[in-house]
């Protein structure tokens, strides 16, 4: 296994994540028990979890997953040998928080809750699981439009005011402030130790890490937010973040919900997997995504390298990344998505990848 050091802080998290959202769902307790098990025998040391699992998310399954985790840690009894991420829910699930903000109220009773369920008595890094004012993510980077009434008074174009006159953006200054008070408080009684991002843009990273800095209050050491050879919207600026502010990215859905596996290729909905399972929208689902992905098994049929290890091998290379999330509901593809933390990918992989990208740059 290989291991970074995860943003500016003393933690070596295994460069493979294990993603826990299908426990509780798609998975039993039995089946997440016997993954923790093995991944944990594999040198993966950084399990990811949130409040809002097991995904599609539902009142019925809200917190399913952190419950299963914790009774794991209970039966075990090795909370030391794991560092444990999960995050609090945003806003606009009326299930969670009555759909609140993310705030004092709202982390205070988020931490409380996620404690009791992990059995844990602290948390090693607890993430936003989406902004207040809303995401690009998610597959709503095509509409996606700046709210007129999170833009402080000032805002160009917004009330009448002056070109070139500099926004405050006061809301949300103020709301980072609170957030980072609140979790330094959290810090400081030991309930987390440290706390990262999700689902942001670089405009919200940058306000995270100055509102830290003017403040004396904690800066996030991590973005959690999809990227695989489907999705690369964290190049280039999110990646120059990452890299010089050490904003490390945890990339999630590095086999694009499965289908850089190849098994949706030529029209298939194979019983049980997600996409048969859940009624929800789904952005990934497109000619252009469907094209991209013959491509790709086209590369790692021409090299004879299984094509989800190439997909999360190519995510490891990448400088800008600390882990990869993997996910899995059986065995055989947790023990397949692992092991690609052993596979180097040649100079002519890569500029193969290279050419299918500039062909299909944004295919979903």
């Amino acid at each position: 296994m290989i291991y970074r050091r995860l943003g500016t802080t003393d933690l070596d998290v295994s460069a493979i994540c294990l993603g826990t959202m299908t426990w509780g769902f798609q998975n039993t307790e039995a089946d997440a028990h016997e993954q923790m098990d093995y991944a944990l025998a594999q040198g993966v040391n950084f399990f990811d979890t949130a409040e809002m699992y097991a995904v599609p998310p539902s009142a019925d399954t809200y917190g399913k997953t952190e419950t299963i985790i914790g009774t794991w840690f209970a039966a075990r009894k090795n909370r030391d040998k794991v560092i444990l991420a999960t995050k609090i829910a945003g806003n606009g699930l009326k299930w969670i928080h009555d759909g609140s903000d993310i705030n004092r109220a709202s982390i205070t009773a988020s931490v409380e809750g996620s404690l009791k369920r992990l059995q844990t008595d602290y948390i090693d890094l607890y993430q936003l699981h989406w902004p207040n004012r809303g995401s690009y993510h998610f597959g709503q980077q095509w509409t996606y439009k700046i709210k007129k009434s999170t833009l402080g008074h000032g805002e160009p174009g917004v009330g009448g005011a002056t070109e070139g006159r500099a926004p405050t953006n006061a809301h949300e200054i103020n709301n980072f402030v609170e957030v980072l008070t609140t979790l330094k408080e959290l810090i400081a009684a030991g309930k987390i130790r440290y706390v990262g991002l999700s689902n942001e843009t670089a405009w919200g990273t940058m306000k995270y890490l100055h509102a830290a800095e003017t403040n004396n209050l904690p800066r996030m050491q991590s973005i959690q937010n999809e990227y695989s050879l489907l999705y690369r919207l964290h190049e280039p600026d999110l990646m120059e973040i990452s890299i010089r502010e050490k904003v490390g990215l945890l990339a999630w859905s590095p086999l694009a919900s499965g289908m850089l596996t190849g098994k949706y290729a030529g029209g298939a909905r194979p019983t049980g997997s997600r996409w048969t399972l859940s009624s929800r929208f789904n952005q990934r689902d497109t000619p252009q995504a469907h094209a991209a992905v013959d491509r790709y098994l086209a590369v790692a049929k021409k090299y004879n390298i299984d094509v989800a290890q190439m997909a999360i091998a190519f995510v490891l290379s990448r400088p800008f990344v600390t882990a990869a999330i993997i996910g899995a509901t059986s065995r055989e593809q947790l023990k397949t998505n692992i092991a690609a933390v052993d596979l180097e990918l040649s100079k002519e992989v890569l500029n193969e990848i290279a050419a299918v990208r500039r062909d299909f740059p944004m295919p979903f």
